[in-house]
């Protein structure tokens, strides 16, 4: 075989980089044949990517005489440095062997080889229009066109920086594993099939978005999920292949029964083992390439308030701390309107000495106690959101000693008394004691309302809040599941692993035992 001659061909109408015009869309169900005519397949390759200054088109000839021609398409920004493999995978199997004496090669010994006999490379594939040439040099594939052969060859040689796989940054542990998911689905799913090794466990996968065309996976363990909500989850995101999916989150709307509860109707995480504790449990992971978290739904309120983490140590210590939770819960959304209520309307059920100490630290503050509780939590809910967005290594710096110079500011001028401070501190504390990011978003919403409705009606109006809370968790639904499923009806086995933590030698199936479809079913019953 002849030494292999590259050059770049220049592009006429890739010399503008700013322009708005991008590459058309590869959905396009007109999309014209590969034509066996090089100079035409070059025609259109141009004519796809205009204005895309990073496309490299290489030609290149062989056989005898180097009379042969062929093209190598493919973005640079997207592709692997060394290319002259491809070329050599190409035709390596054309020769008795490759130090071996020259042979003719002719398109017609190509035509037959990749037709008839196969390829030599397992990243190869063949193509027959330019809708898979467009799609696949988008996807990072080096594509091959000879001319006299109306097809092209496609190899994969994708190379983008990756993320290397580090400790979780959302859900931080103690004991268990420290690795979290990264941004690349293939990468993902194979975590989680090292730690599930069961047929059982099937992912199924589709492109979403004429534009950025991201690959979405669903996952689900069969035999555990309940086919009722996995067939209820495919109908719901059979609407989604022409949205743009950006991140993963973007599925939520989507599933969510209730789009404006201020609930969470489903789970994110960044852990393996979590996701894999789900799987057992029944539920149905979603994964989209480019989002290091995955998405479990359906949600129960329960959940929110569990972390796998619970299961590595004792049942005492787990089951305390999940009681930590529990009152952490209900700290973060009745502290400030009981406050005010017990200010406001009961004084009466507050003992002399703290209501005397009580009435000193008001002493002069201008605003009844709903205007001062709503300053101090609009500073708070602002101290928060600043030390998100700055940079990490001033952002905590900010909000703490913003916090303590704004609370102890405050203090002195008699805008807000030192109780108030302390009752909208321990919120704020409480909030953050939740697992789920999304759950305490969820309180923070419905912490006002119950505020206003305290400051009207007293502890009558936080008992109608509360009802009328409970009422709506009781009606919501999370992929036609109730949301409130371990814990209404009422069921001692079932609580078994909701408030507290038994030990593990009396949970069967998973760590968690919730495979109600299976008892339901009458087959392996929890006892």
């Amino acid at each position: 075989m002849r030494k292999l001659t590259t050059q770049t061909i220049p592009s006429t109408n890739r010399s503008s980089p700013t322009s708005a015009e991008g590459v058309h869309s590869s959905s396009d169900s007109s999309s014209p044949a590969i034509s066996s005519i090089l100079e035409e397949n070059l025609k259109t390759i141009e004519d796809s990517f205009t204005n895309c200054t990073d496309l490299k088109i290489l030609t290149w000839n062989y056989g005898p005489g180097l009379e042969q021609a062929a093209i190598s398409v493919y973005f640079d920004t997207l592709t692997k440095s060394t290319l002259n493999h491809f070329v050599k995978d190409t035709l390596q199997n054309l020769v008795p062997h490759e130090l071996g004496p020259a042979r003719a090669v002719t398109i017609d010994d190509v035509i037959d080889f990749f037709e008839n006999k196969g390829v030599a490379s397992p990243y190869v594939e063949l193509m027959d229009d330019f809708q898979q040439v467009v799609s696949g040099i988008l996807d990072g594939k080096v594509v091959i066109f000879f001319n006299g052969w109306p097809r092209a060859i496609a190899y994969y040689a994708l190379d983008v920086e990756q993320r290397q796989a580090s400790e979780p940054i959302t859900e931080s542990t103690v004991q268990g594993p420290h690795v979290s998911f990264i941004e690349s689905l293939e990468r993902n799913i194979g975590v989680i099939r090292s730690l599930i090794k069961s047929p059982n466990l099937k992912f199924e996968m589709f492109t979403s978005g004429e534009q950025v065309q991201r690959t979405v996976s669903y996952g689900y363990l069969e035999g555990v999920v309940k086919p009722e909500t996995l067939t209820e989850f495919k109908q719901r995101i059979d609407g989604i292949v022409k949205e743009e999916i950006i991140e993963v989150s973007y599925l939520e709307e989507w599933i969510n029964d209730s789009l404006y509860s201020p609930f969470p109707q489903v789970r994110y995480t960044e852990r393996p083992d979590t996701a894999v504790n789900a799987l057992l449990d029944g539920k149905i992971i979603a994964m989209v390439n480019g989002s290091p978290s995955i998405l479990i739904c359906p949600g129960n309120f329960i959940e929110f308030f569990t972390v796998s983490e619970d299961y590595y140590y004792r049942t005492i210590f787990s089951s305390l701390i999940r009681l930590i939770r529990v009152a952490a819960f209900i700290i973060a959304l009745m502290l400030p309107s009981t406050y005010i209520a017990l200010s406001t309307f009961h004084s009466e059920l507050i003992p002399t000495v703290l209501l005397l100490a009580i009435l000193n630290t008001r002493e002069g503050i201008p605003f009844p106690a709903l205007i001062e509780a709503l300053i101090m939590e609009f500073f708070f809910e602002l101290l928060r959101e600043a030390g998100i967005r700055l940079p990490r290594p001033i952002g905590s710096a900010v909000s703490i000693v913003g916090a303590l110079v704004i609370g102890q500011a405050a203090i002195q001028s008699q805008i807000a008394s030192p109780v108030m401070v302390i009752v909208v501190a321990l919120t704020g504390i409480a909030s953050f004691a939740l697992p789920q990011y999304n759950m305490a978003i969820a309180l923070r919403i419905l912490r006002f309302p119950l505020m206003f409705l305290a400051a009207t009606f007293g502890g009558l109006g936080i008992m109608v809040g509360f009802i009328l809370i409970y009422l709506h968790l009781t009606t919501l639904r999370s992929l036609g599941e109730p949301y409130l499923d371990t814990v209404a009806p009422l069921d001692l086995k079932r609580l078994r692993d909701a408030i507290f933590v038994v030990p593990r030698r009396l949970l069967v199936h998973s760590p968690r035992s919730r495979h109600f479809y299976k008892k339901t079913s009458g087959k392996n019953k929890i006892t």
